[in-house]
């Protein structure tokens, strides 16, 4: 059973006599049998066998076999204690691992470089962020998480050591090997992440070692290529550099690396690399810090000590100051002979062997090698990319991202109607996340030129221009800068545009931007990669609050800690199934019922959303356009909602009059139109109209009359194929309505006869009154009105009557090949064939949309009229129009809104709340809302294409059954 560290209440046994620190390698509980098991073991071992335990070798999952097989012969002769891994993956790490560990007579401790987690995503983006983005972070029980997550992945992979955290203050901006690698230049912020990272993998039963001691973060080389020198007094390392490393040896530091650096104030002799001085090893970290855990030397193949002595004399002069194990030696069979022959000299004493080679056992007990067990191989990538890490790293980024400017409050943006705003794409890496979150709350156009004076043209018409700047998420090292051109664009633009600068890459890139002054804001989103894209896109629009800390200075601009907060709005945002309590794994089963809905012939392809507490949390597309799958189906794909009109485009227009007193329930027919006094249908009041209570005819086929019934074609008394005057209403593609032909549409309504039975029977019919009568009211067309009032604010760029007018027809998905009446594939025109007679625009269908745009008017209600700040409709409208008024007659219908069955059958599952709410149109589409599981589910499909008569998506239940399967999803 793995042991997980406990508090520690002994000192150190048989290792240091002036201890001034508890042991952070006893095993509280198990400390007798902690020192039984190392006492048998060291005792057991030939000299050659307790050298061997001093050695760590460096070892790549992707070598060839030679190189394995010698890492092999240096575990049989040499009797190394120990392997550290680099590159691979981790299905042959792990498979490597268990052969190494099968031949070595005492378990290896295996290390690994995972500062930022094990980069192994299947997406090949590191598991977590840097520590410089975590350096943002204000709230240390996440870096805490992120550091216990990572120690989890350690476990998972027979890691028992990870070189993290590094503490190094990086206080100089050009360094070259720390920089994203460190928390940042406040000491005290760098201490508090540390230790929190520290304790949070240390709890996953994974050795934490903090490095570079006694500091790297204020140098301008790299050790890697020369021996950098820290050329400060003792009280400024002391004040400084030191500061991290008293606070985690006071808290249970498992162990220390030693950076290899010449500290001219720490030791006297001239170059002598830290990682060999017993001054700083022995003398400093063991005696005034009083360190007693491990302590590694950096790699000691590293230019910045290899040059100082040869191979095997570096690893003995390391020895001899105090190092407890020696990290990737150039030549381990020499150095191993050499350490045997000291030893057998009495230049090692046993004494000062046992001390090193004691604590290395006492580790490996630690961990729980004392009952090793194999690395279990299968799932290993599945368990290394869990929902638990998506969750994680989504709040550890959003946590980070931050505001550093905010000129006039520009930030967040809400006011999105009649704005224009446009995206332009700095630096050399991947920008398209970016733009696709953008469009998700606005039209966002991009731009994109050749040089600054074609952007300055072309950017002359935008209220706001958004800059992303986007460099590559590989690695911390790879280049941040901007290019000079970049920077002397970036100003003009900003001379001449309201700009908003998001920069996705390591924080100095701002230092070489000579002024800020003419920009309105600016976002430090710290890495490119897709979520921070996502989040930061979030941030712009409200979506997500801003909540980071700069963690290092850039300029007078700029200073360290900068912090502007910006507070979210109601408006949806987009993440992870398990933020909200939804199981990723369960809502896969959409997926299964989806393919299986194209399999079958219900469908040509579909878009499925789903939301949660205002999140997105499943938006997928599936299949094609048509049949042919020329044109797969994309997220900014429209659909023709057909019915959903009734509840996206009339009915938020009905309660906003309604709350404005211009209506109520029981508004009569004649009262809203005059023209109806006298008639049968005077007296028919809202509530029953919308209720589909009103004994209304369900439908009328006004094309009928308009068909010769000789050629069964459009008559040409009332279609032309041109637009004019008499003939303004385009049905189709060639195809104008004759003007006063409108009129007898209503006319046939206002004669239609009433239905004789009373009850529920339902009815396209009060929405063509609806519409007559807003139009009147207002003076305007319904879709002006609707795009002025709901969709213009509320960023649903996507929604619009007669989409061709604003869209390519490329982007608009067809719904039948009319033989019957417009003989033509009717595509990008509405399919009802009464609103094609109005021109496209009604109250009961022409409405196209997109998933996400539904979503936000289904939101809107969910959170009781308010959306982005701003309160559209009043809460207690919505309840009045969101109540079953003749339940006790069976009819299920609330007031406009459909509501679930009362019996077996019905819209939904079965398995929603009595207080939920939506609609399902006849081309396939549908969508509900339940406020008691702050749930949104939207379906969008043509399973009109290329048929009409196609009710095999009807009959299968197949938007039920994916409602059905959100709520199976829900983690109760």
């Amino acid at each position: 059973m793995i042991k997980y560290f406990a508090p520690f209440i002994f000192l150190l046994f048989n290792i240091s006599a002036n201890a001034q620190q508890l042991n952070p390698l006893i095993v509280g509980d198990d400390v007798v049998k902690q020192q039984q098991w190392v006492d048998s073991i060291y005792d057991n071992m030939a000299i050659e066998e307790k050298v061997g335990q001093l050695f760590m070798v460096d070892a790549f999952s992707s070598d060839p076999k030679s190189k394995t097989d010698k890492i092999k012969a240096l575990i049989k002769n040499q009797h190394i204690g120990g392997v550290i891994f680099s590159k691979g993956g981790p299905k042959r790490q792990a498979k490597l691992n268990n052969e190494f560990q099968a031949i070595s007579k005492v378990p290896l401790m295996i290390g690994m470089d995972a500062e930022w987690g094990l980069a192994m995503r299947l997406d090949s983006t590191y598991a977590y962020p840097w520590n410089m983005t975590l350096g943002a972070i204000t709230d240390n029980d996440i870096v805490k998480s992120v550091g216990r997550r990572i120690g989890e992945h350690s476990r998972r992979m027979g890691v028992h050591i990870n070189f993290a955290p590094v503490v190094d203050i990086n206080t100089n901006p050009k360094n070259p090997i720390i920089g994203n690698r460190s928390f940042g230049e406040d000491r005290d912020n760098v201490t508090e992440k540390s230790l929190a990272f520290m304790e949070g993998m240390q709890s996953a039963g994974v050795l934490a070692s903090a490095k570079h001691f006694p500091g790297h973060g204020d140098t301008d080389s790299d050790s890697h290529k020369t021996l950098p020198t820290i050329n400060f007094t003792k009280q400024r390392i002391d004040s400084i550099e030191l500061y991290p490393y008293k606070r985690l040896i006071r808290d249970g530091l498992a162990s220390v690396m030693v950076a290899h650096l010449n500290v001219p104030s720490l030791e006297q002799k001239d170059g002598l690399p830290s990682s060999i001085s017993k001054t700083i090893v022995t003398d400093m970290l063991k005696g005034q810090l009083g360190f007693n855990g491990l302590i590694f030397t950096d790699a000691l193949n590293m230019k910045g000590v290899s040059n100082f002595k040869k191979p095997g004399e570096i690893d003995l002069a390391a020895f001899m100051a105090g190092n407890d194990v020696l990290l990737i030696s150039e030549d381990i069979p020499k150095a191993h002979a050499l350490l045997v022959n000291a030893y057998r000299e009495q230049v090692i004493t046993e004494e000062r062997l046992a001390l090193s080679v004691k604590k290395i056992l006492m580790a490996k007990y630690m961990v729980g090698l004392n009952n090793y067990t194999p690395v279990q191989e299968f799932f290993i990538v599945e368990d290394l990319n869990s929902v638990v890490d998506d969750v994680l790293y989504e709040r550890a980024m959003e946590n980070a991202i931050t505001v550093l400017k905010n000129d006039s409050l520009i930030l967040p943006i809400k006011n999105v109607a009649n704005k224009k705003i446009a995206y332009i794409n700095f630096g050399d890496d991947d920008g398209k996340p970016f733009l696709k979150y953008l469009r998700k709350y606005a039209k966002i156009d991009y731009v994109k030129a050749d040089n600054l004076d074609s952007y300055v043209k072309k950017l002359s018409k935008y209220d706001y221009v958004i800059a992303g700047f986007h460099k590559s998420n590989d690695n911390p090292w790879k280049d941040f800068k901007f290019t000079n051109r970049e920077l002397a664009w970036l100003q003009e633009i900003a001379r001449t545009n309201t700009l908003i600068l998001d920069v996705f890459a390591r924080p100095y890139a701002m230092l070489d931007l000579k002024t800020s002054t003419n920009i309105e804001g600016v976002i430090m989103s710290y890495q490119n990669s897709e979520v921070s894209q996502s989040l930061s896109a979030q941030l712009i629009f409200g979506a997500r609050a801003a909540n980071g800390k700069l963690p290092v200075s850039l300029g007078e601009d700029f200073p360290l800690n900068t912090q502007i907060k910006t507070n979210e709005v109601k408006k949806l945002t987009y993440g992870t199934p398990e933020s909200v309590g939804l199981s990723s794994y369960k809502l896969k089963k959409i997926d299964s019922l989806a393919n299986g809905g194209l399999w079958a012939g219900m469908m040509p392809g579909a878009q499925i959303l789903v939301a949660r507490k205002g999140k997105v949390v499943y938006s997928k597309n599936f299949g094609y356009h048509t049949q042919s799958k020329k044109n797969s189906v994309k997220d900014d794909d429209l659909y023709d909602v057909a019915s959903l009109t009734k509840i996206l485009a009339s009915l938020p227009v009905v309660m906003e009059l309604v709350d404005r007193g211009a209506l109520s329930m029981d508004t009569k027919l004649s009262e809203m139109l005059p023209e109806y006094k006298g008639t049968d249908k005077a007296n028919i009041t809202l509530r029953r109209m919308l209720t589909h209570t009103a004994r209304l005819k369900a439908w009328i086929p006004y094309y009928v009359k308009t068909m010769d019934t000789a050629t069964k074609k459009p008559m040409t008394k009332w279609y032309e194929k041109e637009y004019s005057r008499e003939f303004p209403y385009k049905v189709a593609n060639d195809l104008y309505m004759k003007k006063e032909y409108k009129d007898s549409v209503y006319l046939q309504i206002k004669e239609s006869e009433l239905r004789s039975r009373a009850g529920y029977k339902y009815s396209d019919l009060p929405y063509y009154l609806v519409m007559k009568y807003l139009e009147e009211f207002f003076d305007s067309k319904l879709e002006d009105i609707v795009q002025r009032d709901f969709y213009e604010p509320l960023g649903a760029n996507y929604t619009t009557y007669n989409p061709l007018e604003k869209f390519n027809k490329a982007d608009i998905v067809p719904t039948e090949v009319d033989d019957y009446f417009r003989m033509q594939k009717v595509h990008g025109y509405v399919h009802d064939q009464g609103a094609a007679m109005l021109g496209g625009v009604s109250g009961h269908a022409g409405l196209f949309s997109t998933a996400n745009d539904v979503a936000k008017m289904m939101q809107l209600y969910l959170w009781g009229g308010t959306y982005g700040g701003r309160q559209y409709l009043t809460e207690d409208t919505l309840k009045d129009f969101n109540t079953c008024y003749y339940c006790d007659d069976n009819v299920r219908r609330g007031v406009g809104f459909d509501k679930p069955q009362l019996g077996n059958s019905g819209p939904t599952c079965g398995c929603v709340s009595m207080t939920s709410f939506g609609h399902s149109g006849f081309t396939g589409t549908f969508t509900w809302a339940d406020p008691e599981e702050e749930l949104v589910y939207v379906f969008m499909s043509n399973r009109t294409y290329p048929n009409a008569s196609n009710r095999k998506l009807i009959r299968s239940n197949l938007r039920s059954d994916i409602q059905e399967a959100i709520y199976e999803a829900i983690i109760r």
